[in-house]
Order: C-alpha cells, then structure tokens, then sequence
C-alpha cells in the first residue's frame, strides 16, 4: 500500500489540507518581516557633529554655525564625522577657501535627521562614523542565527515530530524577538537577534514540510507555490507597518506580535502522518487520517483503514533508528544529492539577496522602494505556478535560472551611466530569482525521503543562510573592481543552473519514504514506482 493511496482515500486536498496550509500562511507571515527589519532599524539617517548653539557662536544662526563649523564634502554636503578643529569665520564669505584647514573627529556626538526615521539602532547607540559597520553588523547576525536555527529544528524535527517543534519556534521566536526590542546595549540587542533568528527559522522549514507531507502529489505544486506567496505577501505588508511605526523599538514589537496568530492557530495543527508512520506511531498515525477523512467527508471511502495496515507503508532499517545529518552524506546517491540540493541553494540565495541589496537608482523613498522590492516577487512566484505541472520541477528551475544568468549577464554589457536601464534589467532579474527560490523549496522537499526530509530541508536552508550572509561582503568587492560583484552574481547563476541540470524529476512521483528508496533499492513499498498523476 502506498500513502499516496491513502491520502487520495481521506482527501488530497480538501478541507483538512486546506486548514494545514491556511495556519502555515498566518504563521509564516512575520518571517519576512523580520528578515527585511534590518533594513529599516539599522538605517542610518543623514548626520552631522553636534554643534553647540552658545559658547562660541552666540548670535549665528544654525546655518552659519553649521557654515563654520562642518567641511563640506567634495559632493557639495556636509560631512558626517569631521568638524573644523576651530571655527572658520572666514567661510561666511568665501566658502571655498578651507585648504589645509584642521578637522577632528565629532566631539560632543552627532546630530540627526529624523524626518524618515525617528528612532534607528544608528541612532539609539550612535552607531555611526568608525561604529557604523556594527549597525549593519547585525543583518549579518541575524541570519547566521538563522543558519544555525535550520540545522538544529531540521534535526530536532525529525527526531520529536514536526507539530512540537513548530509550536517551540513560535513560543520562543516571540520571546526573544520581543525582548531584543527592549534591549539596553548593543551587544544584548545583537546577541537577542540571533536568537529570534535561530527560533524564528523552524517556522519556515516544519511548516512547509507538514503542508508537503500531507497533501497529495497533485497539490504539492500548488501548496509550494501558496507557502511561497506567503512570503510576498508578508513582505508586501511590512511596508505600511514600517512606515506608520518608525521607531526601531515599536517596529520590532509590531512584527513580532503576529506569532501570536500563529500560537492561537497552532492548536489545530496535526502531526504529519507521514512522519508518525515512518517512527513506527501507527495508532497516532491512524487518528489524524481518521480525523482528516472526517473533516473532508471521506469517512465512507476508509472504512477499512487500520493502524495495522499502516505498518506495511514504510520499512524501515531499524524501527528504533534515529537519523541525522549524517545519513544525508552516508550512501552515495544521498550525499550527491544533499551536496547538489544544498549548492543550490547557496547560489540561488546569492544571487536572489545579491539583486535585493543591490538594486538602486528608482528615485523613491525607502518605504516605495521596498514595495516594488516585494511586489515583483508576485509574477515570478505565478509563473511558477503554471510551469511547474507543465514542463516539470526540472527545466522551470532550469529555465529561470538560464534567464536569471542572463539578466545578469545583460546588466555587465550596459553602461552605468544607463541607470534606468539597468535597473529594470535587475527588476527583471529579481523576479526570475524570486521563481528560481520558491521553485526549489518545493523541489528540494520532494527529493529527500520522509526519514530525512526535515534534516534535509534544514541542511538546505542553513546553506542558503550562508549565502545571505555572504551578498553583502559580494557587493563590497566593487571596490576592487566595480563590475566584481556583478559577475559573481552572474556566476553563481550559472553554476546554479548546471547544478540544477543534474537533479532527477519528481513531477507525479510519489514521494520517497526512505533513503533505500533514494538509493533505488525499493525496499519501501510506498515508493515502487511514479505514481498515476499528472
């Protein structure tokens, strides 16, 4: 008997899977949220050194006490970090006469243009100047966070089921991202985003698998594709949000907050029964099947199921094995796909957060510029959806990765004083990455057997963590040479898309259930052959 069978019995798709995948949205939605707040609470506003108003400088106004104070920077604006060791009255008349004049370090700290921002981590602890790198320091800290949150919920999933682990990423993703919004120093605030990225991240990786793992083979592609808009759609909304909660402090609160659906939600969530048959829980495995029949309205067509049938579904080595990360690299078949699926990854985080951080030259506001960030995203997601089931997992990851390279390509040939252009070569680029990223999410999830899928999906996931945490130092290499991080990006496309050529379909494919059945050893009689879908 294979589980597909089964789940065709209860219902592939009906009100029960549909209830799966509506509180995976609602939990799911603060995750983007927190993966762009960076960009808002490590802002650094426009800023000058303090400039006392008496003293010295009891009867100029601002703008003179500014005059002759602050140098000018070779674009014509204040500087951010300098200040004339002694005013320079002369300026007042003859504002370019400033040769080899002494300038010092701000003094007595800086002060702040808050008409965008009226509260940043910049502006809490003065992390400017010499300090500014430690601001932008704690992107980088969060997703390495999120690194280590994959691997470790990716495992412990596996071993303590899926349902548990989601409830614990909810409980404990809330707890310190709302601590770290009233956090006293830098290092406490720094060291409380690493962990709500390390609990956060279990969100994303259980919640997908338990949608996966519970609807039939012809609405994996359409679960995907839903989980994935979850992720456009959060990023989407995130936009009001920060533009009516500019302080960094409330802005943390007001997208942690969200989890709370998520926890009130958790309740009826089931266990994968995928998961409770493969560690030998037939009777636990048998209730929520029931349960789910009798919610769709199937009741009639499982009549005979019962937990001793449920046994004949997957045989496993030992029933009491317990597998790790270490059965991802054990066999060949396996290790060659863990380290294939998990370069893929990489690349494609590369390039998807390389676009992200790199676009620029659309003259909008911070809060415009992020929604057409977040809105592209959309019809890349789309197209997926449509070429999935017609041309296969396959060539749609292969397609989109070959025009995302191409973009790329494209983007090194234009002049850059072309600036238009370009940027919407990048607009075009990013949506190709978006569809690349959430076609691999669903590809990945169908490769790897239930006794392994989490801590696959989790090896996977910390992999593209890496990458994030590597797009930022990419685009710094310009200052080596300004085309660098262009062709790493196009690089690392291309490399995405010969990695994706080596991969195996899965399009109307049961999905495998143990690694003898990864191995083509077809122990598993839930995994003999594809399964009659199309």
């Amino acid at each position: 008997m294979k589980f597909e069978d089964i789940i065709s019995d209860v219902g592939g798709f009906g009100r029960f899977q549909k209830m799966i995948v509506a509180i995976s949205f609602i939990g799911r939605f603060t995750l983007p949220c927190h993966f762009l707040l960076n960009s808002f609470i490590a802002a650094v506003p426009a800023h000058h050194c303090l400039v006392a108003a008496g003293g010295l400088f009891p009867n100029l106004s601002q703008a003179d006490r500014l005059t002759v104070s602050i140098p000018l920077e070779e674009d014509g604006t204040r500087s951010s970090c300098r200040m004339f060791a002694e005013p320079q009255y002369h300026l007042l008349f003859n504002t370019s006469d400033v040769t080899q004049v002494l300038t010092l370090p701000c003094l007595d700290g800086w002060v702040y243009d808050n008409t965008t921002f009226k509260s940043t981590l910049a502006t809490q602890w003065d992390l400017v100047c010499d300090q500014r790198s430690r601001s932008q320091s704690t992107a980088t800290i969060f997703f390495v966070g999120v690194m280590f949150g994959a691997v470790t919920f990716g495992s412990l999933s596996d071993r303590f089921g899926r349902r548990i682990m989601l409830l614990t990423s909810y409980l404990s993703g809330m707890l310190f991202g709302l601590a770290s919004a009233f956090a006293t120093s830098f290092l406490m605030f720094a060291v409380l985003r690493f962990l709500t990225g390390f609990c956060m991240t279990g969100i994303v990786i259980v919640s997908l698998v338990l949608c996966v793992e519970w609807v039939d083979i012809e609405h994996r592609k359409t679960v995907g594709i839903l989980d994935s808009l979850s992720w456009a759609f959060g990023s989407i909304c995130f936009v009001p949000i920060a533009y009516l909660v500019n302080d960094w402090r409330w802005l943390t609160v007001a997208v942690t907050l969200p989890v709370l659906l998520g926890l009130f939600t958790w309740r009826w969530m089931p266990e994968s029964a995928r998961w409770l048959i493969a560690n030998g829980k037939l009777e636990e495995a048998h209730l929520c099947l029931v349960k789910c029949a009798k919610i769709n309205g199937t009741e009639a067509l499982c009549h005979g199921l019962q937990p001793e049938t449920l046994s004949s579904i997957v045989v496993t080595e030992k029933k009491s094995r317990v597998y790790s990360y270490l059965d991802l690299m054990r066999t060949p078949k396996m290790r060659r796909l863990s380290l294939c699926t998990g370069s893929l990854w990489f690349t494609i985080a590369i390039a998807f957060y390389g676009i992200t951080f790199n676009i620029s030259g659309f003259g909008l506001n911070v809060y415009l510029t992020q929604l057409l960030y977040s809105s592209v995203e959309v019809p890349g997601k789309l197209s997926s959806f449509f070429l999935l089931d017609r041309i296969g997992r396959k060539r749609t990851l292969l397609g989109m990765l070959t025009m995302l390279a191409v973009t790329l390509g494209i983007n090194i040939l234009i002049p850059k004083d072309m600036s238009t252009l370009r940027t919407m070569v990048a607009v075009v680029g990013k949506g190709f990455s978006s569809a690349s990223f959430c076609t691999i999410v669903l590809y990945s999830s169908e490769l790897f057997p239930t006794v392994v899928r989490q801590n696959g999906m989790g090896f996977n996931s910390s992999m593209a963590r890496i990458g994030v945490a590597l797009a930022p130092l990419i685009l710094l290499l310009d200052d080596v040479w300004k085309d660098l991080p262009q062709l790493v990006l196009f690089s690392s496309a291309v490399l995405a898309a010969i990695l994706a050529s080596q991969l195996s379909e899965t399009r109307g494919h049961c999905l495998p259930e143990t690694i003898e059945d990864v191995e083509g050893e077809k122990i598993s009689p839930n995994f003999g052959s594809p399964c009659n879908v199309t």
